[in-house]
């Protein structure tokens, strides 16, 4: 077996370890994800695979390929978890570092692939979209996939049908909307045309390719509409026009232009950190500044650039310069131009090692020291050494039960070999680095060695005291079958708020109850909520059943379960 094959199945292994082994251990403790997999559980609940309702009123902000990659994973298990909604992630995330590394190690080597492919499942931004049960892995997946596919259409001169990357321009439109064949198309056609290829041949034969990754998505959309009508129209351009304009009904992510700069250097840590480090060993001439014949040398270096290096500078630009435009930004739109910076990171990591070696032994230190403090402090919180008087913040009872569930966890078995294998990657790291062997093995050792502990142990118990996932135990004892209905006096017009997190472990029962106006039931609503229903609805008695005692993970208030009744007939303004 020679050595590409060796180290693709390396990279297969990690991926598996990293990605598979406790991505279920995290309860959803965060709104973003319930939401998601609530649509896959109403699939299955209801049979309605084309746009199905969830929270009672609901039809999905999406298309639907990532809820039936969820559904179908569900269906082997029997039921929707947390492990089967975030798998369609991980797999998407494990495939394209597999199809990246087989890209560039046939045209870049072996070595750039494989470190390519670790900076970019062990950067931050891609490794939490990687477990977490959102679209965006999944799109960028998809796009990215694409990317490559187009690359290589490109190497056989534009001949044939690119049917592979057709299919995965459609996965992409079939995950988040038009702007999954857009984008890729935009910088395949812009990497074209500045190798010389002719403009207007070259838009017919990419409008070709778009137009055909078109059909798969608009069979969707025809049998969408026809269940959605209106309402359901209006979504999709509220969705994918609308946003990009600036022009929402609603503010959605409004950031201001700085901020992909900022969260993509966020998104790359810990290799920004690194990065840094080097500016201050690195050699530096006076810049000569000759704008005369700019043009024209920029021109030339282009045409003599390694044509897949600049292929992947180009994804990149296009995919970051494209999501500047919108108001709507969030750090995880960025995502398909991860793998395309990764590869240029990977490069200047083995520049380090060649020239300026105590980049990285520095590097190898400061991971080995953030991965001691964090066992450190876990054996300090163990010990009793944090006292609660100690703790201050908006909510100090919140961060006391953190440290109460870091302190009183069992250690079992796997919590002790997560440990062991921290104590372990330092030695190992100390060992490399002493003996100055290999210095990026003991850095991405120590990387992966955090993430699996943080994965495995330390989140799973923090988070899950954050979770709702308790209080909907609760209330399934106090309600164990029909509807829960949920009140909200301020909700946003197009964007509805509801306790998603309860409603998914509830089972999808909780719906809202202006929706619906029942004359008696079960009512689910923050403290703060009292008032506001009790005069906007006078007509209604409500009793209090129980009382969460802790800020719920979604919108951060203290929940309420009512008894509710109406008491006599009157005009109910909505």
């Amino acid at each position: 077996m020679d050595e590409k094959k060796k180290q693709g199945i390396w990279l297969a292994i990690i991926c598996f370890v990293v990605l598979f082994l406790f991505m279920g251990e995290t309860s959803f403790h965060t709104k973003g994800e319930p939401r998601e997999a609530v649509v896959a559980l109403s699939m299955l609940k209801d049979g309605n695979w084309i746009l199905p309702v969830n929270n009672g009123v609901d039809i999905a902000y999406k298309p639907p390929l990532f809820h039936w990659m969820i559904a179908v994973a569900s269906s082997v298990v029997g039921e929707v978890t947390e492990y089967t909604a975030r798998f369609p992630s991980a797999l998407m995330l494990m495939v394209m570092l597999l199809a990246g590394y087989a890209f560039y190690a046939r045209r870049r080597g072996a070595e750039v692939a494989m470190v390519a492919s670790l900076v970019t499942l062990t950067n931050f931004e891609v490794h939490r979209a990687g477990v977490n049960c959102r679209v965006d892995m999944v799109l960028a997946a998809f796009m990215v996939l694409a990317l490559y596919l187009l690359y290589i259409w490109y190497e056989r001169r534009l001949r044939g049908v690119p049917w592979l990357a057709i299919l995965c321009l459609s996965g992409a439109a079939l995950t988040k909307g038009p702007v999954g064949i857009v984008l890729p198309c935009g910088a395949a056609f812009l990497f074209c045309w500045m190798k010389g290829y002719r403009f207007l041949p070259l838009v017919g034969k990419y409008a070709c390719v778009a137009l055909a990754a078109c059909i798969l998505p608009m069979l969707w959309y025809i049998a969408a509409y026809q269940q959605g009508g209106e309402r359901f129209l209006s979504l999709v351009v509220e969705e994918n026009v609308l946003r990009f304009m600036g022009k929402m009904t609603y503010g959605s992510h409004e950031n201001p232009a700085y901020y992909n700069l900022v969260t993509l250097v966020a998104g790359f840590v810990p290799y920004t950190l690194f990065l840094v480090v080097s500016l201050f060993f690195l050699k530096y001439k006076k810049p000569e500044l000759q704008f005369k014949g700019l043009w024209a040398r920029l021109t030339q270096a282009i045409r003599t650039m390694d044509e897949t290096r600049l292929y992947t500078l180009t994804c990149a630009v296009v995919i970051f310069v494209f999501y500047c435009i919108p108001k709507s930004k969030r750090s995880v739109y960025l995502l398909p131009m991860y793998p395309f910076v990764a590869y240029f990171i990977a490069e200047y990591l083995l520049y380090l090692r060649r020239q300026y070696p105590r980049v990285l032994k520095i590097s190898v230190y400061i991971l080995s020291v953030a991965s001691l403090l964090l066992l450190a402090l876990f054996l300090f919180i163990r010990v009793g050494g944090v006292q609660e008087a100690w703790i201050g913040g908006r909510h100090p009872e919140e961060t006391w039960a953190y440290i109460q569930a870091l302190r009183y966890v069992p250690l079992g078995v796997v919590p002790l070999l997560l440990l062991a294998l921290s104590v372990m990657t330092i030695y190992y790291s100390a060992l490399h680095v002493k003996e100055k062997r290999e210095l990026l093995s003991p850095l991405f050792a120590l990387v992966l060695s955090i993430y699996l502990t943080l994965d495995g142990f330390y989140q799973p118990t923090v988070l899950n005291v954050k979770s709702d996932k308790p209080m909907a135990r609760e209330i399934a004892t106090l309600v164990p079958q029909g509807r829960i209905y949920s009140y909200r006096s301020e909700n946003t017009e197009g964007n509805p708020l509801h306790p998603f997190t309860v409603n998914f472990y509830l089972g999808d029962r909780i719906v809202p109850f202006q929706a619906f106006l029942p004359e008696e039931g079960y009512l689910l609503m923050g403290e703060h909520e009292r008032e506001p229903f009790l005069k906007q609805y006078a007509d209604y008695a409500l009793e209090d059943i129980y009382n969460s005692n802790r800020r719920s993970c979604d919108d951060h208030s203290v929940v309420h379960l009512y008894r509710f009744r109406q008491t006599h007939k009157q005009s109910i303004t909505k």
